[in-house]
């Protein structure tokens, strides 16, 4: 192959070697934000790279222009067209400097903007400027591109199927560049090894871990949002109460809801109530949405905005979030805020939710130093009843039945135990905030996960905008329900003033759940389900051992398949490899004994003493001619070798082994029955002095 087309080739697959790792950050940002900026970078490389092969004094300047023109494409790219700015060097610059940190602050798949994905195309552009300049030894020229793979599985490591496709795909690309490069009698030397070795570890690695083990990827704490300082709205239900006309914020759209929640609180040490959330930035989305909202908050109010247990989308403001709780913040905002809220519910059957169980793997929270009797009372109000939805409903009915809303235009506040007490044992009368948080303390000392939320009630309302006004607050409890998530309770009664049809599904099934509560004389704990490995009576021993016996089984049938396929042609070149090095006479008897190898792997027989002529003459009719005109031709180079006063040279060693390729095409010509059986015929790798007639 030409010189300049083979470094062209080279360039263009450690180009290859480097963009394809960058595709790997395809779950943090979709590959649709990836594709044309890496897509750029590649073209440019290439691009300076032919130019530097056309014009000979551009060589030692390649790897700067390579950057300069990388960095300008990119620009241009993400930040507009136009000369170079300070605001694309700035932007440049954020990219090396706070792109990556900016994405692990956010939820993935990250928004498709510049400042979280440019350090992608960045690492890539790098990667390949010291690929392109390494090309002399193209083994270290892909570690550049090693390391960019490396970065991106630090941030999602890829296991399973798509591990296994993305290893063979550099596998493929790492050995065609070893191929291109070598000289022709090692390359299928080096490649065939890599390619087994590549699929016996994808295919055991796919087998053993099925994408269950731990990711080894960083976490969003990595780079963690800088700490908030807000205030607490739990402090604020009361006082918003006392200034129930004043409206707080708007909502329109076809969205079905009872509730809409600015924060949740789980840190309580006796004396107040805290949000704990690790908030990130909102990526693209955290789902799919099957419910929708146009909300207006006007200016003030903190940074708060209001939202729905799950949300999914937020267009038109970028806020963060907290996933655990759905809670969005904007800090710093000042002036109004008019976003589109998008969310979804957990489907639930109604039935079930009564006999539900808890989740036990939920964090809720610890509740300080309990006064005396209060964990009397917590036992009492759920009738005794073990850690279950039912008991958690059964609590929520003795509130309401036992304690009452606080009126009047001086109302309770405050929510730690000092303040509890009282609520519980004196006054039995508070506000919503009192309600909620007694619930979940009282919850939690009974072993059932729960939560304080903080928010508004819906309004009854029609289909057009609906205002949602200060008197509208309250705070509820929601509990970890196993299966279905956090479900919101109202021992205060304060959701259910709100339109019954702006419900939604899990409250629908909440409020069913509540309807089919036994009467407190008839309660019993639900049903154990058998999962929970609770039933009595014997019960069929686990066998875990079987699959992984199948497991290592398909192991070795993979790799006894993989042996089979590669091992007896892998030889073979080897053979032929160390045979082509040799020179002189020594060169023209290695391609003897190739050439009658070929001839025994197609089932021709060799004798002990038969000489290439011999051969020649007593070939089948079915074999093509231009074997014996081979073997004819390999004769004269032996009989040079072995008769000539001045022995073979490095040209007469050449022509022998062009006498051993011509005998090679000529078997082509055969059935592929033949030939696959040539192939993997295990009597050719015998030594040739051991075949007789």
């Amino acid at each position: 192959m030409n010189p300049q087309w083979t470094q062209r080739l080279t360039a263009a697959l450690l180009l290859l070697a480097t963009g394809l790792p960058g595709l790997l950050f395809a779950p943090v940002f979709g590959v649709g934000s990836l594709l044309l900026p890496l897509v750029t970078v590649l073209l440019v490389c290439f691009a300076v790279t032919e130019l530097s092969l056309r014009m000979a004094a551009l060589r030692p300047w390649r790897p700067i222009l390579t950057l300069v023109l990388g960095l300008l494409a990119l620009g241009e790219l993400e930040f507009g067209p136009g000369l170079p700015d300070a605001a694309m060097l700035r932007g440049l610059l954020d990219g090396v400097t706070r792109s990556w940190q900016l994405t692990l602050q956010s939820t993935w798949p990250a928004r498709a903007d510049a400042e979280l994905f440019l350090f992608v195309p960045l690492a890539v552009l790098f990667a390949s400027v010291l690929a392109i300049e390494l090309s002399r030894l193209p083994a270290v020229a892909l570690l550049p591109g090693l390391a960019v793979a490396g970065l991106s599985q630090a941030y999602v490591a890829l296991s399973g199927p798509v591990a296994t496709a993305a290893g063979l795909a550099y596998v493929v690309v790492a050995g065609a560049l070893l191929a291109v490069t070598r000289r022709r009698e090692s390359r299928l030397v080096l490649v065939l090894p890599a390619v087994v070795l590549a699929v016996a570890a994808s295919a055991g690695l796919t087998a053993v871990d099925q994408g269950n083990r731990p990711s080894l990827a960083l976490e969003h704490d990595a780079a963690p949002v800088p700490p908030l300082r807000v205030d607490n709205p739990l402090d604020q239900v009361a006082d918003r109460l006392t200034r129930p006309g004043e409206p707080v914020f708007g909502y329109s759209g076809t969205a079905g809801t009872d509730r809409w929640r600015i924060a949740v609180l789980t840190d309580f040490d006796g004396v107040s109530w805290r949000a704990n959330g690790d908030y990130l930035r909102l990526g693209a989305s955290l789902g799919t949405a099957t419910r929708h909202a146009r909300i207006t908050v006007p200016a003030g109010g903190g940074p708060w905005l209001p939202s729905q247990a799950l949300p999914a989308t937020v267009s038109g403001a970028d806020p963060l979030v907290d996933p655990a709780s759905g809670t969005l913040l904007l800090p710093g905002r000042r002036g109004p805020v008019e976003y589109e809220l998008g969310w979804r519910e957990p489907a639930v059957a109604p039935e079930t939710l009564l006999d539900a169980g808890i989740d036990a793997s939920a964090v809720s929270g610890g509740v300080g130093q309990v006064p005396p009797g209060v964990a009397e009372l917590a036992r009492t109000a759920t009738g005794g009843l073990r850690p279950s939805f039912r008991a958690a409903l059964v609590l929520e009915r003795y509130l309401a039945e036992n304690y009452r809303q606080a009126t009047g235009p001086v109302l309770p506040t405050g929510s730690g135990w000092a303040q509890l007490s009282g609520f519980l044992f004196t006054t039995r009368a508070g506000t919503s905030e009192q309600f909620a948080t007694a619930y979940v303390a009282l919850a939690r000392l009974i072993g059932i996960p729960a939560r304080v939320a903080v928010g508004f009630r819906a309004p009854q309302g029609g289909p057009g905008p609906v205002t949602v006004h200060n008197g509208d607050s309250f705070a509820w409890p929601e509990v970890a329900v196993a299966g279905v998530g956090w479900v919101p309770l109202d021992p205060a009664g304060n959701a259910s003033r709100g339109t019954a049809a702006a419900a939604g599904a899990l409250a629908g099934a909440t409020a069913r759940a509540r309807e089919d509560l036994p009467p407190s004389q008839r309660l019993r704990d639900p049903e154990v389900p058998a999962d929970e490995h609770a039933a009595t009576g014997p019960s069929e021993p686990e066998t875990p051992w079987i699959g992984s016996l199948l497991t290592w089984l398909g192991i070795g049938v993979v790799s006894a398949l993989v042996l089979v396929v590669v091992a007896i042609p892998g030889r073979r070149a080897v053979r032929t490899a160390r045979r082509r090095r040799r020179t002189g006479s020594a060169a023209v008897v290695a391609a003897w004994l190739e050439a009658r190898d070929v001839l025994r792997a197609h089932d021709i027989v060799v004798s002990r003493g038969a000489t290439a002529r011999e051969l020649a003459r007593r070939l089948p009719s079915t074999v093509d001619n231009s074997v014996a005109e081979g073997l004819e031709w390999l004769a004269r180079q032996v009989d040079i070798t072995l008769w000539s006063p001045y022995g073979a040279d490095d040209r007469t060693a050449a022509q022998a082994w062009t006498a051993v390729r011509a005998i090679r095409k000529g078997f082509t010509k055969a059935s592929f029955q033949a030939r696959l059986r040539a192939a993997f015929d295990l009597g050719s790798l015998r030594k040739p002095g051991l075949v007789t007639e």
